[in-house]
């Protein structure tokens, strides 16, 4: 009878020694990084908007100052025309937009930011070729090597404000 106790009592202590090792086991997270965000672009106050699709697509648009003389100062969005994502190789191109559209070709980095939500936590490292027709419909283009830095992002909604 005394030998019965304890091998309950052992049980008994195993059983609750798993449930606590189990309740201390995070969440499973995902197996890939969301890199979906705003990103700088080229000038200050202008960025891109980026969504990763599951299925490996990428929609998202460029938001920029215009440059031309009918648009200079104007703020304009360039949606993407396609886009996709391989592991951490990112591509996309926008539609066309005054003449001008952009192709993006690079991969994902991890920033200078140490926690998801700051600022350059991740970083779109890669070429950045801008195309423009002129009015004679000839087409040039400009590469650029950029580091588009993510912008900051608050993790947790604030608190409806007292009006």
């Amino acid at each position: 009878m005394k030998t019965l106790a304890i091998i309950v009592g052992l049980l008994l202590c195993g059983t609750l020694l798993a449930a606590q090792s189990n309740s201390s086991v995070p969440p499973a997270t995902k197996s890939a990084d969301d890199y979906s965000g705003m990103y700088s672009f080229l000038q200050e106050g202008e960025f891109v908007q980026i969504s990763i699709e599951d299925d490996g697509r990428v929609s998202g648009f460029v938001s920029r100052y215009g440059d031309a003389g009918s648009d200079r100062g104007a703020f304009l969005n360039q949606f993407f025309k396609q886009g996709k994502i391989d592991g951490r190789k990112l591509s996309f191109l926008t539609e066309t937009v005054h003449g001008v559209w952009y192709e993006f070709k690079g991969t994902v980095e991890r920033g200078e930011g140490k926690n998801p939500g700051d600022e350059a936590y991740y970083v779109l490292r890669g070429t950045l070729t801008e195309y423009r027709t002129d009015a004679n419909k000839k087409v040039s283009s400009k590469t650029h090597e950029v580091a588009l830095k993510s912008f900051p992002q608050d993790l947790e909604p604030e608190p409806p404000s007292r009006d």
